[in-house]
């Protein structure tokens, strides 16, 4: 950072302008082999404004119009998305294009001393080729100045920890909003004075703030109307305020891969889904199934006095959690089938929010519909049992209908590897009224022919009521066969199985690599560390870790890398924010080694170790840290897409290169101009 800070703010801040402008108002291209004649690969050029860009004492009310004329002829494109004026305005100004410009017709009363900025995104591109002109600006003050402060940041997912584009980040001065302890109902009741956004690779610049602390908040507006809409919107906050004229100064550049500016972040949003602010009640009951009912709410965690059905006993059903937040309900009934209606009626209790956001309580009938609804498959066969039928009666034969399916369901593989720290894992279409362990029967084939039972039993996962694990001290000794007799397992539906024989074999860990990982805890705090391939899916994970040894066995060859989140409050589950309570999210970081490594090679038979530190993971974030993690994020990027082309071959290549010259590339010091501007 200390080589950017060698230049007076104030003489610095007009070459920010002219910077800015430069992109604007400038061409910059590599010199290429003509291939078959010139491709136009550059955007349009502004060679006017009417009225001219950074002008004063511009009217409050009436409808201005501007006028932005190019080099050539130009679209708008997705201008619902692209386009947006900072601070907000309540009607959008129209923009039509008119010759080889764009007519802006503003509809508002504006406010008085106030400067406004109007961000065109990428909406504007040439008419040919559609070659977007990027980060174009018509600033604007109805006022004697132009605010001229700037702020730089990051806007990156508080789980995966990679970067948010297009988000929204709203600044509110701190002494226009209230400022109460208990709660945040600024993004509610208040609008923002100022408005930037993130390009693609996250990072911000916000400009034309005043010299005064704000009020932070990122947004990434689903619906493109310009609110926050919890449950919707991934949303970030800032604990505290901030004030341009009091922040360190920062870097930015042209970023001639993007075609872009960007810069060093000085501010770092991570953005969640905050799923506590909805509005509470019932959005839905279904039956899908003759014993099976769905209850949906529309927030976490519903308050619920009671539930109860016509002519079923409170004992008569089992009522289970789908979701951490108990949102979503099912409702096992465990009498026999004919004591079930088609349509099950009856009734909850629970609090539900009124008009007034108030949670009241209320009963609510429930009305639960059942028929039996045929596949093309089972359609098909009814109708070939009935002309099998119609024919033996025609003929005067005996008919016998054939023994229909068992309609005892469940998912078990029946053949495969077994996995001895997962077990086998068998889920049941209904919960099971009783099973009968001692009937389950396990051989397993040694290799010299011998045959020997190994001790077998069926285990409930104690999160869900459908999933039992078959367990069995599983080696890879020989070959196993597991029997389990007619009858014995009974769902709540009174179907019993019909006999099921597997047949499998015990993974070889000589085929896979051992993770080990020397965990330094900060203080008490606990650890969720998760295993990621290369694909960043999830493969295996670790609870409740604290200072000490983490082993990962049987981890497939190939790439891998991982997560950690720290487990504040130790539920073995990442927890996302509450913006009204300004409760921040649990954070969460990619493992990157001391050599700036984040991805690692596995192979077969292989023992890897590492060390994470949690201090150094989880250190403080400045603006020097995330800088130099951005850029070693970017660097790995590029040599990944380095490789990748290499392995393309030259025509696959070419086509990369034309595609880097008309702006599609990263962030870093790889992507950076020969010139910075270091600024405030």
């Amino acid at each position: 950072m200390n080589r950017f800070k060698k230049h007076i703010l104030a003489v610095l801040r007009p070459a920010v302008a002219l910077f800015f402008a430069s992109a604007f108002l400038c061409r910059c291209a590599s010199t290429l082999v003509p291939t078959g004649g010139p491709r136009d690969s550059l955007p349009p050029v502004i060679v006017g404004m009417t009225p001219d860009n950074f002008s004063t004492g511009r009217p409050t009310v009436g409808h201005d119009r501007i006028y932005i004329e190019f080099d050539e002829f130009v679209q708008l494109k997705d201008q619902q998305k692209e386009f947006f004026t900072s601070p907000q305005m309540k009607k959008k100004p129209t923009l039509t294009v008119r010759g080889r410009g764009i007519m802006i017709q503003l509809r508002d009363t504006l406010l008085p001393n106030t400067t406004y900025a109007l961000n065109f995104g990428s909406a504007l591109r040439d008419n040919n080729e559609g070659n977007p002109l990027h980060s174009m600006r018509y600033v604007f003050s109805t006022g004697p100045e132009i605010d001229s402060m700037m702020m730089s940041g990051y806007t990156a997912d508080a789980y995966k920890a990679d970067s948010v584009s297009k988000s929204f980040i709203w600044f509110f001065p701190a002494d226009s909003v209230e400022d109460v302890a208990e709660y945040d109902s600024t993004l509610f009741k208040y609008k923002p004075a100022v408005i930037a956004r993130a390009e693609n690779n996250g990072i911000f610049i916000a400009q034309n703030l005043k010299p005064v602390p704000y009020r932070v908040y990122a947004v990434q507006d689903t619906n493109d109307n310009q609110m926050y809409e919890p449950g919707t919107d991934r949303v970030g906050f800032l604990d505290g305020s901030f004030n341009p004229a009091g922040m360190p100064d920062f870097a930015i550049w042209y970023d001639s891969l993007r075609q872009y500016v960007s810069a060093e972040p000085q501010l770092y949003l991570r953005m969640f889904t905050d799923r506590a602010f909805r509005r509470q009640f019932l959005s839905q009951g279904e039956r899908p199934r003759q014993h099976m009912a769905m209850l949906y709410f529309s927030a976490a965690r519903p308050q619920i006095d009671s539930i109860r059905f016509d002519g079923i006993p409170d004992d008569g059903f089992i009522i289970e959690p789908q979701t951490v937040g108990r949102d979503t309900l099912a409702v096992w009934f465990t009498v026999p089938s004919a004591q079930l209606p088609d349509t099950i009626r009856g009734s909850v209790t629970y609090f539900r929010h009124d008009s007034v956001n108030v949670l009241q309580r209320v009963t609510e009938p429930l009305k639960l519909p059942w028929r039996l609804v045929e596949t093309k498959e089972q359609e098909r066969e009814r109708e070939k049992l009935e002309r099998q039928r119609r024919k033996a009666e025609e003929a005067g034969e005996e008919w016998v209908e054939p023994k229909q399916p068992n309609p005892f369901g469940f998912k078990l593989s029946l053949a495969g590897e077994v996995n001895p720290e997962n077990h086998l894992a068998v889920d049941f279409d209904y919960p099971l009224a009783r099973v009968d362990s001692a009937a389950l029967l396990l051989t397993v084939t040694l290799p010299d022919n011998s045959v020997e039972d190994r001790p077998v039993r069926l285990v409930r996962d104690t999160a869900s009521l459908r999933r039992w694990y078959l367990r069995a001290p599983w080696k890879p000794e020989g070959k196993y066969t597991l029997t389990v007799p007619a009858g014995a397992i009974t769902d709540i539906a009174g179907f019993s199985n019909d006999s099921i024989v597997g047949k499998y074999t015990v993974l070889d860990p000589e085929k896979f690599a051992t993770v080990s990982i020397d965990v330094r805890a900060r203080d008490s705090m606990r650890y969720i560390i998760q295993l990621l391939d290369g694909s960043g899916t999830l493969r295996q994970e670790r609870r409740d870790v604290g200072s000490g040894s983490v082993r990962f066995n049987y981890v497939a060859p190939g790439e891998i890398r991982f997560r950690i989140i720290e487990d504040a409050n130790r539920n073995g589950v990442w927890d996302t924010g509450d913006v009204v309570l300004r409760r921040q999210p649990e954070r969460t970081a990619m493992f990157v080694d001391e050599s700036g490594q984040e991805t690692f090679s596995t192979k077969a038979n292989w023992d890897i170790e590492f060390t994470m530190d949690m201090n150094r993971i989880f250190a403080p974030v400045t603006m020097e840290s995330l800088s130099r993690l951005l850029d070693e994020r970017e660097l790995r990027r590029l040599q990944r897409e380095e490789e990748k082309r290499a392995k393309e071959g030259p025509r696959k290549n070419d086509r990369s290169n034309d595609r880097r010259q008309s702006g599609t590339g990263g962030f870093g010091s790889t992507a950076r101009m020969g010139s910075m501007v270091t600024t405030r």
